[in-house]
């Protein structure tokens, strides 16, 4: 991110240095902080359970692609993956023997990343309920929708919520602010820049579906509430209310897609104030 003169063709150190130093001195330089070798290992595993998750739903997509070649269809009527459905498929059987062998070979590769999925996602509830992750992963978890592993994604992207100067900056730092080309009179904003970080930015959208609903405090929430200082259960209930009143105003308007987006946006400042004490007042 550091700015370079167009033109330029000639690069040495010594040019580099006398360049630094000029920007440094005009403040045109923005410090980032980079994190020590235990976070990137945290941040490593929970990229990987990401990556085995979406492996996990291609191994989906491709027995089912596999079942509508062969005429197969699931006679429990919604053919949505669930227990009953795994099931059924294994149970099927095809007169070639070559085509039993390829169906088997692709429930063999869905399995096994079943079963690494759940196995990663204990290691990630272990990793959480000890420090420095356990105190930051119930003060996020009082949050709707922000499950432990949610927030642990969270935390070991952002890796430290400090270096951000407000709830703005954040929500850059997450790609979901509007692009925009004004000049003069004329304004435009396009879709959002997409230019932050991915994997936090995928989090706060799944969350935001849920602020469709009306708010309301029940099951594991409560649960994560209980024992909580009264600010943060207060700035939970604000997030609730206002969100869902983002959700409804924009989906009214622009549709759900569109409103699930600006309520995730949202929801990424209300993270920041979660995470940097600025709760604000109660309303």
């Amino acid at each position: 991110m550091i700015p370079r003169r167009s033109g330029s063709r000639v690069k040495t150190d010594r040019i580099d240095a006398h360049n630094l130093a000029r920007l440094h001195r005009a403040g045109e330089l923005t410090s980032v902080r980079v994190p020590g070798a235990a976070e990137e290992a945290v941040r490593d595993l929970i990229r990987v359970r990401e990556e085995i998750k979406r492996d996990r739903r291609i191994a989906r997509q491709r027995i089912r692609s596999f079942l509508l070649r062969y005429g197969c269809r699931y006679p429990g009527g919604s053919d949505r993956w669930s227990f009953r459905f795994e099931v059924w498929a294994r149970a099927l059987t095809f007169d070639e023997p070559l085509a039993q062998e390829a169906f088997s070979n692709l429930l063999s590769a869905y399995f096994i990343r079943d079963a690494q999925l759940a196995e990663m996602g204990r290691r990630g509830e272990q990793i959480a309920a000890i420090e420095p992750f356990a105190t930051n992963v119930t003060r996020l978890s009082t949050l709707r929708d922000i499950s432990t592993l949610s927030a642990m994604t969270i935390l070991a992207e952002t890796c430290g919520f400090s270096r951000f100067a407000d709830a703005g900056s954040y929500m850059a730092f997450t790609g979901l602010i509007p692009s925009e080309h004004s000049s003069g009179a004329s304004r435009h904003q396009g879709s959002i820049t997409k230019t932050g970080n991915r994997h936090i930015r995928r989090v706060l959208v799944e969350a935001a579906w849920a602020y469709r609903h009306a708010p309301a405090v029940r099951g594991k929430l409560r649960e994560r509430l209980e024992g909580m200082p009264p600010e943060v259960a207060a700035y939970s209930w604000t997030a609730q209310v206002r969100l869902n009143r983002t959700f409804r105003t924009i989906s009214a308007g622009k549709g759900a897609h569109t409103a699930v987006v600006a309520t995730a946006r949202e929801l990424s400042g209300f993270v920041w104030g979660l995470m940097t004490d600025n709760l604000g007042p109660a309303r």
